[in-house]
């Protein structure tokens, strides 16, 4: 289990029901059903992606992120999840509303681009940073929403979502009293629970 996937464990509760949007080869519905008896419904539109949860057991469904999650009803699972995903999405705002409709608690995972490395790269070279947390070149990202954790927290407050606990961690997922102080400046992965 990635470490940031432990950190979202210990959000989940024991028997509750899960939806993991982009949920790539089930991993994190897989250990989640393994430990605490979760039911989990995985969303992913990579075919290969969707071939791995199938042979790991993991329901799943094959659809597209950007054209919504009406076939959801409102409230229809405890925690709803999306790691590392939503700079991906066209409409990274419209998606966590979906998320917190259908969902009673989301929990959001997003690289920051507010990190000191990244903003190093723009000011002394003057190009999008590449490193091995970011390894794609602007042109052939999927990332096509960066957004800062100042970003998430004012939309958040923007739209009334409440933040119920959050994480700020570098590339290996370990934590510090300096990126705790300054998150935006020092930490590379934000980590968020929400609720309405």
């Amino acid at each position: 289990m990635r470490p940031d996937q432990a950190i979202i464990q210990q959000w989940v509760n024991q028997n509750a029901r899960i939806l993991d949007l982009g949920c790539g080869d089930g991993s994190l519905l897989q250990q989640l059903k393994q430990q605490k008896n979760i039911y989990g419904l995985g969303i992913e539109i990579d075919q290969p992606e969707i071939t791995e949860c199938i042979r790991k057991g993991v329901n799943v469904v094959e659809q597209n992120l950007d054209h919504g999650l009406s076939n959801f009803r409102d409230n229809s699972f405890d925690t709803v999840i999306m790691s590392l995903a939503l700079q991906a999405v066209r409409r990274p705002d419209h998606v966590l509303a979906e998320m917190l409709r259908i969902g009673k608690q989301v929990v959001v995972t997003f690289p920051n681009f507010g990190y000191w490395r990244c903003r190093l790269a723009l000011a002394g070279k003057g190009t999008m940073p590449v490193s091995d947390f970011l390894p794609y070149n602007w042109y052939n990202t999927p990332n096509i929403h960066f957004c800062t954790i100042r970003d998430f927290e004012q939309l958040c407050r923007d739209k009334n979502y409440q933040i119920l606990d959050h994480r700020v961690v570098d590339h290996n997922h370990n934590s510090s009293r300096w990126m705790r102080l300054y998150p935006n400046l020092l930490s590379e992965i934000a980590i968020y629970r929400l609720t309405r």
